[in-house]
């Protein structure tokens, strides 16, 4: 499977400089190529992203499945390993050998987009009438800054429930099947846990990310993506409540070097009440704390915005390929609403078209963890966004932690550490 959004992004940077030495143009579809109209054909090559190894049968049969139905194309399916991605996509973008049709995340395409080397799917006729079969969310998570448009085929999706621990809840007095929905019932939670007879207990375990200054409802970037936010008034107050936790012991003693496995491990010993987790989780929590596993309540992270967060992967077209039209034919063909759900029904994703989150396969619980989180997971990506900026690298994320730490340290106020972030991070969106 691909790696985090998170940890492709560490590479961006790198990504966008290459890319402004080695091609031309910025914007919109680029040059040369052959049209996206008319008749599917040629050769293409079409690149996935470290999912050889475990679905070969999968891809291999959907080559020869369109194949099979447009028999004057041939497909070269390419295969890159996780580590190195971003620094590949560099290569063959400063090269010219971009493939055809390449799997990309949107921080991965927004470059690429940038550098006028990816179609701009709003644009193309060709593309642009398959926009109905998405669903909004999953185009829109496609569609980047300050650029008028989408540049990926919507791919899969992703999300993690949150878990929580019923039994903590009740010891404190809380109703454990009414898991706090915003942060305002989420601060007022912790505060209870942490003053609960017998001892203070933490309810995180980490400090608050970018992904929750958006759930917040903060702003987190200007229009064009040119300058950071979080540090709005709004953003000021979230680590200002942050900051009262902290002081209060509602975050873990550790919240602040936290990784995490650290703060997993910490969930699993029932040490803090809530934690993110997955359906692998599950099966840990069921040989290694049956208790946890007995008392384990699933929801969505609280959010004020009533959208919870997602992950969106899709299929890039080369704006620059020489048979555009069957490029165009078959990055549908994959991620049309057949394929995509058979390739969900193999892997812990989510299809992104229109009326697939309503099969039963995601909707009834068959008894299995797996079961149990797909369907919870299931029902937060309906009206789910992508919080985190594309153009937020990793190195961004990092200044914004270490800040937050000082804030919460108190060797900062709140404003000082977070205008200290978005300075320190606009400085580096301009050098990339």
């Amino acid at each position: 499977m691909p790696p985090s959004r998170s940890a492709a992004a560490v590479a961006a940077p790198l990504l966008a400089s290459v890319l402004l030495l080695g091609a031309c143009g910025s914007g919109g579809d680029g040059g040369g190529g052959g049209s996206a109209d008319g008749k599917p054909e040629g050769s293409i090559t079409f690149q996935t992203w470290n999912l050889r190894s475990n679905f070969k049968g999968y891809f291999d049969g959907l080559v020869r499945d369109f194949e099979k139905e447009n028999p004057g194309v041939k497909v070269k399916w390419l295969d890159q390993p996780a580590e190195n991605y971003a620094e590949k996509l560099s290569a063959d973008a400063g090269a010219g050998t971009l493939p055809d049709v390449v799997n990309v995340s949107p921080d991965l395409s927004y470059p690429l987009a940038k550098a006028g080397l990816l179609m701009n799917l709003d644009k193309e006729k060709a593309a642009a009438r398959f926009k109905g079969e998405y669903t909004p969310e999953s185009w829109q998570g496609n569609t980047l800054p300050g650029l008028d448009g989408s540049y990926a085929f919507p791919w899969y999706l992703n999300t993690g429930p949150l878990f929580y621990n019923k039994s903590l809840f009740r010891e404190a007095g809380l109703d454990p099947e009414k898991p706090p929905e915003n942060y305002d019932e989420l601060f007022a939670a912790a505060r209870t846990m942490a003053g609960r007879p017998g001892g203070r207990t933490a309810t995180l375990a980490g400090t608050p990310s970018i992904e929750d200054f958006g759930r917040y409802g903060v702003r987190l970037m200007n229009e064009d993506a040119t300058r950071f936010t979080y540090n709005e008034p709004k953003g000021v107050e979230l680590l200002t409540r942050y900051k009262e936790l902290y002081d209060r012991g509602a975050l873990d003693a550790q919240a602040l070097t936290n990784t995490p496995e650290k703060s997993g491990q910490k969930f699993l010993e029932q040490k803090v009440a809530m934690n993110p987790g997955s359906a692998h989780d599950l099966g840990t929590f069921k040989k290694n704390a049956p208790a946890l596993y007995r008392n384990l309540g699933i929801t969505d992270a609280p959010n004020n915005n009533g959208k919870p967060n997602m992950y969106v992967m899709g299929l890039a077209v080369n704006a620059r390929g020489k048979h555009k039209a069957a490029a165009v034919a078959f990055a549908h063909f994959v991620t049309d609403r057949r394929n995509q759900e058979a390739f969900a029904h193999q892997v812990a994703v989510f299809p992104s078209t229109k009326g697939s989150l309503d099969d039963p396969y995601w909707t009834k619980d068959d008894g299995t963890d797996e079961g149990r989180v797909r369907v919870a997971s299931a029902k937060m990506l309906k009206g789910a966004v992508n919080y985190t900026p594309v153009v937020m690298s990793d190195e961004m994320k990092v200044v914004l932690k270490n800040e937050v730490a000082k804030a919460l340290q108190g060797k900062k106020s709140p404003k000082e550490a977070l205008d200290a972030a978005a300075a320190q991070s606009d400085k580096l969106l301009k050098r990339s």
